[in-house]
């Protein structure tokens, strides 16, 4: 019998302030971490519902940048757009999570407005 713990990973997020919590994440319901940082009361705008329009769920990959996806265009073109985006810098909405994820740690950037 398996444990549904196969299907977590513990992420690292720093919010705004400067606050370091784990999150738990499930591996196997395909959320965004926009979606997982939003359903954690992480206060994030996401005005453009994820479709890397609206750079408010600007993330800064503090670790763990190298098993996440590469940036599509879409989401290279907004980051460029970003005073304080470098490359460590990804939009939330566009990164699902995985086992390889596993001790991800994000500080949080985006806007509140």
């Amino acid at each position: 019998m398996h444990s549904n713990m196969e299907n977590i990973i513990t992420i690292n997020v720093e919010d705004r302030d400067g606050t370091r919590q784990e999150v738990m994440v499930p591996t196997d319901v395909n959320l965004s971490l926009m979606e997982i940082l939003k359903a954690s009361e992480y206060e994030i705008l996401a005005t453009c519902g994820g479709m890397a329009l609206c750079a408010t769920c600007h993330v800064e990959v503090l670790s763990g940048m190298e098993n996440l996806a590469q940036a599509e265009d879409q989401e290279l073109d907004m980051l460029d757009t970003l005073p304080d985006a470098d490359d460590n810098s990804r939009l939330a909405c566009q990164l699902r999570l995985t086992e390889m994820n596993n001790g991800l740690t994000v500080k949080i950037k985006g806007s509140l407005q």
